[in-house]
């Protein structure tokens, strides 16, 4: 092989491999984002949350429908939200829940996703 034929294969190499991380790591962070996304549709089942809130006709009607508070707040705001409502919002009738950071991290992304 010649020099330039070598340093054409490298190139074409390279950039193969810097397209197959790229797909790679595209892959793994919208996986992980629907595996949070999951994992907090099961904590907003498991904490009752239906028991306040409603995601259109299902639910309790006594705080805000949640059907599309993803298009309202971003996650890092839901986060946020959900590690303590009164420090958002002093007025808040939600209480604060007792959720580890995972579940919080995981219901953020679950509310997150309802737009």
């Amino acid at each position: 092989m010649t020099r330039a034929g070598a340093r054409n294969w490298s190139l074409w190499w390279m950039s193969a491999g810097v397209a197959g991380a790229l797909v790679l790591f595209a892959t793994t962070a919208f996986g992980q984002s629907a595996s949070l996304a999951a994992q907090g549709k099961r904590v907003f089942s498991d904490q009752g949350c239906y028991g306040c809130h409603t995601m259109g006709k299902s639910g309790t009607p006594i705080a805000p429908d949640l059907s599309t508070i993803g298009s309202k707040h971003s996650e890092a705001y839901l986060r946020t939200w959900l590690g303590d409502p009164k420090q958002q919002k002093p007025s808040a009738h939600m209480p604060k829940l007792e959720l580890t950071e995972s579940e919080v991290r995981a219901l953020a992304a679950y509310l997150a996703s309802l737009r």
